[in-house]
Protein backbone atom coordinates (compact mmCIF):
# COMPACT_ATOMS: atom_id res chain seq x y z
CA UNK A 1 0.00 0.00 0.00
CA UNK A 2 1.18 3.22 -1.38
CA UNK A 3 1.89 6.19 1.66
CA UNK A 4 -0.25 9.33 0.64
CA UNK A 5 1.44 12.56 0.23
CA UNK A 6 0.02 13.96 3.15
CA UNK A 7 1.78 11.71 5.57
CA UNK A 8 5.33 11.61 3.54
CA UNK A 9 6.67 14.68 5.56
CA UNK A 10 5.23 14.30 9.47
CA UNK A 11 4.62 16.46 12.34
CA UNK A 12 4.78 15.29 15.65
CA UNK A 13 5.13 17.18 19.19
CA UNK A 14 5.74 14.90 22.01
CA UNK A 15 3.77 14.93 24.08
CA UNK A 16 1.18 17.08 22.71
CA UNK A 17 2.08 21.16 23.28
CA UNK A 18 5.68 20.40 23.33
CA UNK A 19 7.45 23.05 22.52
CA UNK A 20 10.09 21.15 20.39
CA UNK A 21 8.42 20.30 16.77
CA UNK A 22 10.00 16.86 14.97
CA UNK A 23 9.94 17.12 11.27
CA UNK A 24 10.10 13.01 9.96
CA UNK A 25 11.16 12.55 6.44
CA UNK A 26 8.68 9.59 6.02
CA UNK A 27 9.39 7.64 3.23
CA UNK A 28 12.13 4.91 5.17
CA UNK A 29 11.02 2.40 1.79
CA UNK A 30 13.12 4.43 -0.39
CA UNK A 31 15.49 5.44 2.01
CA UNK A 32 13.49 8.84 2.40
CA UNK A 33 14.01 10.13 -0.91
CA UNK A 34 12.27 13.65 -1.90
CA UNK A 35 9.87 14.57 -4.77
CA UNK A 36 9.25 17.40 -5.89
CA UNK A 37 5.91 17.63 -3.15
CA UNK A 38 7.93 16.56 -0.40
CA UNK A 39 9.84 19.48 -1.27
CA UNK A 40 6.99 21.77 -1.25
CA UNK A 41 6.08 20.36 2.13
CA UNK A 42 9.20 19.96 3.85
CA UNK A 43 9.32 23.99 3.28
CA UNK A 44 5.96 24.73 4.19
CA UNK A 45 6.62 22.97 7.60
CA UNK A 46 9.09 24.74 8.33
CA UNK A 47 8.00 27.73 7.77
CA UNK A 48 4.78 27.24 9.56
CA UNK A 49 6.40 25.50 12.53
CA UNK A 50 9.07 28.66 12.68
CA UNK A 51 5.54 31.37 12.67
CA UNK A 52 4.04 29.14 15.55
CA UNK A 53 4.70 30.81 18.86
CA UNK A 54 4.16 27.64 20.80
CA UNK A 55 7.20 26.18 19.11
CA UNK A 56 10.94 26.61 20.65
CA UNK A 57 12.98 24.27 18.64
CA UNK A 58 12.91 22.02 15.47
CA UNK A 59 14.21 18.71 14.72
CA UNK A 60 14.58 16.84 11.61
CA UNK A 61 15.18 13.66 10.93
CA UNK A 62 14.01 10.39 8.84
CA UNK A 63 11.66 7.89 9.14
CA UNK A 64 13.34 4.41 9.85
CA UNK A 65 17.46 3.95 11.22
CA UNK A 66 18.64 3.52 7.53
CA UNK A 67 18.48 6.84 6.20
CA UNK A 68 18.59 10.66 7.20
CA UNK A 69 17.49 11.60 3.39
CA UNK A 70 19.37 9.83 0.83
CA UNK A 71 18.61 13.20 -1.66
CA UNK A 72 16.21 13.59 -4.50
CA UNK A 73 14.20 10.63 -6.01
CA UNK A 74 16.28 10.41 -9.47
CA UNK A 75 13.15 9.06 -11.05
CA UNK A 76 11.50 12.15 -10.23
CA UNK A 77 14.51 14.16 -10.74
CA UNK A 78 13.04 16.50 -13.90
CA UNK A 79 10.06 17.71 -11.77
CA UNK A 80 12.90 18.48 -8.95
CA UNK A 81 15.20 20.70 -11.21
CA UNK A 82 12.83 21.90 -13.90
CA UNK A 83 10.31 22.80 -11.27
CA UNK A 84 10.28 26.73 -9.94
CA UNK A 85 13.76 26.20 -7.93
CA UNK A 86 13.49 29.99 -7.56
CA UNK A 87 10.59 30.46 -5.31
CA UNK A 88 11.90 30.52 -1.70
CA UNK A 89 8.41 29.07 -0.40
CA UNK A 90 8.65 26.06 -1.97
CA UNK A 91 12.66 25.38 -1.10
CA UNK A 92 13.19 24.18 2.57
CA UNK A 93 17.01 25.52 2.71
CA UNK A 94 15.73 28.92 1.93
CA UNK A 95 13.28 28.05 4.79
CA UNK A 96 15.77 26.73 6.97
CA UNK A 97 18.51 29.57 6.16
CA UNK A 98 15.34 31.90 6.81
CA UNK A 99 13.91 29.79 9.86
CA UNK A 100 14.45 31.90 13.75
CA UNK A 101 14.38 29.23 15.89
CA UNK A 102 16.90 26.60 16.71
CA UNK A 103 16.99 23.82 14.22
CA UNK A 104 18.29 20.33 15.58
CA UNK A 105 19.13 17.04 12.97
CA UNK A 106 19.10 14.42 14.07
CA UNK A 107 21.10 11.91 11.73
CA UNK A 108 19.94 8.39 11.36
CA UNK A 109 21.46 7.03 8.53
CA UNK A 110 22.42 8.50 5.19
CA UNK A 111 22.63 11.81 4.15
CA UNK A 112 22.90 11.95 0.15
CA UNK A 113 23.32 15.03 -1.41
CA UNK A 114 20.19 16.70 -1.05
CA UNK A 115 20.44 15.29 2.56
CA UNK A 116 23.64 16.33 3.12
CA UNK A 117 22.09 19.40 2.21
CA UNK A 118 19.45 19.96 4.13
CA UNK A 119 21.77 18.57 6.82
CA UNK A 120 24.08 21.16 6.46
CA UNK A 121 21.54 23.85 6.83
CA UNK A 122 20.51 22.95 10.38
CA UNK A 123 22.18 24.66 13.26
CA UNK A 124 23.29 21.52 15.38
CA UNK A 125 23.93 18.07 14.04
CA UNK A 126 23.77 15.07 16.31
CA UNK A 127 24.09 11.29 14.46
CA UNK A 128 24.36 7.76 14.71
CA UNK A 129 27.55 5.89 14.73
CA UNK A 130 26.61 4.17 11.18
CA UNK A 131 25.64 6.98 9.84
CA UNK A 132 27.55 8.43 6.86
CA UNK A 133 27.56 11.80 4.52
CA UNK A 134 28.20 11.74 0.89
CA UNK A 135 28.06 14.34 -2.03
CA UNK A 136 27.23 12.37 -5.29
CA UNK A 137 26.88 15.75 -7.24
CA UNK A 138 29.81 15.14 -8.97
CA UNK A 139 28.99 11.36 -9.81
CA UNK A 140 25.70 11.55 -11.28
CA UNK A 141 25.88 15.18 -13.18
CA UNK A 142 24.13 16.99 -11.13
CA UNK A 143 24.67 21.23 -10.05
CA UNK A 144 24.88 21.67 -6.59
CA UNK A 145 21.97 24.51 -5.73
CA UNK A 146 21.15 23.94 -1.88
CA UNK A 147 24.27 25.30 -0.60
CA UNK A 148 26.92 22.25 -0.45
CA UNK A 149 29.87 23.55 -2.76
CA UNK A 150 29.63 26.83 -0.56
CA UNK A 151 28.99 25.29 3.16
CA UNK A 152 31.50 22.22 3.15
CA UNK A 153 34.62 23.90 2.67
CA UNK A 154 34.01 26.61 5.38
CA UNK A 155 33.05 23.84 8.07
CA UNK A 156 35.58 21.28 7.09
CA UNK A 157 38.03 23.41 5.18
CA UNK A 158 38.75 23.47 1.18
CA UNK A 159 40.88 20.47 1.35
CA UNK A 160 38.93 17.91 2.30
CA UNK A 161 35.89 19.35 0.91
CA UNK A 162 37.27 19.44 -2.52
CA UNK A 163 38.31 15.24 -2.10
CA UNK A 164 34.57 14.53 -0.46
CA UNK A 165 33.00 16.63 -3.36
CA UNK A 166 34.96 15.56 -6.24
CA UNK A 167 35.62 11.84 -5.35
CA UNK A 168 32.01 11.12 -4.02
CA UNK A 169 33.81 9.53 -0.65
CA UNK A 170 31.94 8.94 2.23
CA UNK A 171 32.40 10.65 5.44
CA UNK A 172 31.80 8.51 8.50
CA UNK A 173 29.91 9.89 11.78
CA UNK A 174 33.56 9.21 13.13
CA UNK A 175 35.29 11.63 10.12
CA UNK A 176 32.28 13.96 10.40
CA UNK A 177 32.74 14.89 14.45
CA UNK A 178 36.48 14.94 14.14
CA UNK A 179 36.29 17.54 11.49
CA UNK A 180 33.90 19.88 13.07
CA UNK A 181 30.74 18.96 10.73
CA UNK A 182 28.55 17.26 13.77
CA UNK A 183 28.29 18.16 17.36
CA UNK A 184 27.46 14.60 18.51
CA UNK A 185 27.94 11.39 17.42
CA UNK A 186 25.72 8.35 19.56
CA UNK A 187 25.95 4.27 19.31
CA UNK A 188 23.01 3.49 17.34
CA UNK A 189 21.21 5.85 14.39
CA UNK A 190 18.03 5.14 16.70
CA UNK A 191 19.35 6.93 19.65
CA UNK A 192 20.15 10.46 17.34
CA UNK A 193 16.54 11.65 17.99
CA UNK A 194 16.77 11.33 21.49
CA UNK A 195 20.28 13.17 21.41
CA UNK A 196 18.20 16.00 19.69
CA UNK A 197 15.79 16.25 21.86
CA UNK A 198 18.10 16.20 24.80
CA UNK A 199 19.87 19.39 23.37
CA UNK A 200 16.17 20.48 22.50
CA UNK A 201 15.34 20.49 26.14
CA UNK A 202 18.34 22.23 27.29
CA UNK A 203 17.59 25.48 24.59
CA UNK A 204 13.80 25.54 26.08
CA UNK A 205 15.03 26.03 29.41
CA UNK A 206 16.34 29.54 28.25
CA UNK A 207 15.35 33.02 27.65
CA UNK A 208 13.01 32.21 24.28
CA UNK A 209 13.82 35.69 23.03
CA UNK A 210 17.58 35.68 23.41
CA UNK A 211 17.72 32.43 22.18
CA UNK A 212 16.81 33.98 18.62
CA UNK A 213 18.76 36.76 18.75
CA UNK A 214 21.67 34.58 19.75
CA UNK A 215 21.35 32.61 16.96
CA UNK A 216 20.25 35.26 14.34
CA UNK A 217 23.92 37.43 15.53
CA UNK A 218 25.92 34.16 15.05
CA UNK A 219 24.58 33.19 11.35
CA UNK A 220 24.54 36.65 10.56
CA UNK A 221 27.78 37.22 11.40
CA UNK A 222 29.28 34.11 10.31
CA UNK A 223 29.09 35.60 6.87
CA UNK A 224 31.04 39.08 7.93
CA UNK A 225 35.15 38.98 8.25
CA UNK A 226 35.58 39.74 12.22
CA UNK A 227 35.78 42.87 12.60
CA UNK A 228 32.10 43.49 11.19
CA UNK A 229 30.39 41.04 12.76
CA UNK A 230 31.95 42.59 16.25
CA UNK A 231 30.72 45.65 15.35
CA UNK A 232 27.33 43.82 14.35
CA UNK A 233 27.39 42.07 18.03
CA UNK A 234 27.89 45.49 19.52
CA UNK A 235 24.84 47.17 17.82
CA UNK A 236 22.40 44.51 18.66
CA UNK A 237 23.28 44.28 21.81
CA UNK A 238 22.88 48.01 22.37
CA UNK A 239 20.00 47.95 20.46
CA UNK A 240 18.60 44.53 22.97
CA UNK A 241 19.86 46.69 25.93
CA UNK A 242 18.29 50.08 25.15
CA UNK A 243 14.82 48.05 24.17
CA UNK A 244 14.89 46.74 27.95
CA UNK A 245 12.45 48.14 30.82
CA UNK A 246 13.28 48.94 34.34
CA UNK A 247 10.98 45.93 35.38
CA UNK A 248 13.06 43.39 32.72
CA UNK A 249 16.27 44.67 33.98
CA UNK A 250 15.74 43.78 37.66
CA UNK A 251 13.99 40.44 36.79
CA UNK A 252 17.36 39.45 35.64
CA UNK A 253 19.12 40.80 38.21
CA UNK A 254 16.71 38.71 40.50
CA UNK A 255 17.29 35.45 38.77
CA UNK A 256 20.84 35.94 38.01
CA UNK A 257 20.88 36.79 42.32
CA UNK A 258 18.80 33.39 42.53
CA UNK A 259 20.56 31.24 40.86
CA UNK A 260 23.73 32.33 41.95
CA UNK A 261 22.43 31.47 46.10
CA UNK A 262 21.66 28.01 44.23
CA UNK A 263 24.51 27.21 42.69
CA UNK A 264 28.47 27.47 44.35
CA UNK A 265 30.73 29.09 41.94
CA UNK A 266 33.39 26.98 40.54
CA UNK A 267 36.24 29.85 39.82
Amino acid sequence: MEQSESDLIKVSRDPPGSAVAVITINRPKSLNSLTRPMIVSLARHIRLLDSDPTVAVLILTGAGDRAFCSGVDLTAAESVFKGDVKDPLSDPICQLHACSKPVIGAINGYAVTAGFEIALACDILVAGKDAKFIDTHAKFGIFPSWGLSQKLSRIIGPMRAREVSLTAMPVTAQMAEKWGLVNHVVERNSEALDKAKEIAEAIIKNNRNLVLKYKAAINDGFSLDLRSALALEKERAHSYYDGMTKDQFAMMQKFIQGRSSKTPSRL
